[in-house]
C-alpha cells in the first residue's frame, strides 16, 4: 500500500470532505455549484481506501430495497406532510394564493420525481450514496449514531453554504436548520432500514419535489413559507431523536 493510500485509509472523512468541498465548490467562482462533487469524492476515497470491496458495499446499500413497507411510507409521507403543512399554513397567512405553475401538467409531478431519482447532477443522487452510504457508517465507527449524525449535519451544512450566495438556487441561510433536520431524518431512515440508501434517496427526492420559492415568488410571503418549512423540518429532526432514542446510542466499535 502506498503512503497516499495509507493516509486516505486512516483519514477517510478528511479526504472525503476535502475532496467534496473542492470539487463541488470549484464552480462557485462561475456562479454555479456541482452537487456531483460529493459522489465523485466518495468513489475516489472508497476506491483508494477499500478498493473493490468498498465499492461493492456501497453498491449493496444503494440497491437494498427489502425493508419494512412502513419505512417506504415514512420516506414519502413525512416529506409530503411537511410540504402540505407548509403550504396550508403559509396560504392561511399569505396575502396571495400560491401558484403551481411549476407543474404545468399533472404528469410533470411524476417526471420531476423520476428525473430526480436518477440524475447524478441533482442533489439526491449525489448526496445519498456519499453522505448516507459512505460518510454516515464511517463516522459511526467509535462514536454513537447521534454524535456521528451531528457531525455529518454540520459538515453537510457547510457544504451547502455557497448555495446561499448563488441566485440560481434561491436558498436562504435559515434553511441550514432544515438541512440539520433532514440529516437526522435521513439518518433515522438509514438506521431503521439496516443501511438502505434507496430508502433515503426516495425521502430526499420527495423532500425537494416541490420548490417553495416559486409558489409565491419574491416577497414576505415566500420568506414566511421558507421559515415555516425550515422549522417544520427541524422539528422532524428533533422528533426522530426524541421518539426513537435507542437507535441513537448505537455505535460501531473500531476493528
Amino acid at each position: 500500500m502506498t503512503s497516499t493510500a495509507a493516509w486516505v485509509r486512516d483519514h477517510r472523512m478528511v479526504a472525503f470532505f476535502g475532496l467534496t468541498y473542492a470539487i463541488s465548490w470549484s464552480l462557485v467562482p462561475f456562479g454555479s455549484f456541482l452537487p456531483t462533487g460529493a459522489l465523485i469524492a466518495a468513489l475516489i476515497v472508497i476506491s483508494v481506501a477499500d478498493g473493490r470491496e468498498g465499492l461493492r458495499q456501497l453498491g449493496s446499500r444503494i440497491v437494498k430495497w427489502r425493508v419494512s413497507p412502513w419505512l417506504y411510507l415514512a420516506a414519502i409521507a413525512i416529506p409530503v406532510a411537511v410540504l402540505t403543512f407548509t403550504i396550508a399554513t403559509s396560504s392561511a397567512l399569505a396575502s396571495t394564493s400560491p401558484s403551481f405553475d411549476q407543474f404545468d401538467a399533472w404528469y410533470s409531478v411524476i417526471v420531476v420525481f423520476a428525473a430526480r431519482m436518477i440524475d447524478p447532477l441533482n442533489g439526491p443522487v449525489a448526496e445519498e450514496p456519499s453522505f448516507r452510504g459512505f460518510a454516515q457508517p464511517t463516522l459511526e465507527v467509535g462514536r454513537s449514531r447521534f454524535a456521528a449524525t451531528a457531525i455529518l449535519a454540520v459538515l453537510v451544512t457547510i457544504w451547502h453554504v455557497p448555495l446561499y450566495f448563488i441566485d440560481e438556487f434561491e436558498l436562504q441561510p435559515i434553511e441550514s436548520l432544515a438541512t440539520v433536520g433532514c440529516t437526522f431524518f435521513y439518518a433515522w431512515l438509514f438506521a431503521r432500514s439496516g443501511g438502505s440508501v434507496l430508502i433515503t434517496l426516495i425521502a430526499h427526492v420527495t423532500e425537494g419535489w416541490v420548490r417553495i420559492g416559486p409558489l409565491w415568488g419574491d416577497g414576505p410571503d415566500t420568506d414566511r413559507a421558507v421559515t415555516i418549512y425550515t422549522v417544520a423540518w427541524f422539528t422532524v429532526g428533533v422528533l426522530v431523536v426524541v421518539c426513537d432514542r435507542s437507535i441513537w446510542r448505537v455505535r460501531t466499535e473500531r476493528p
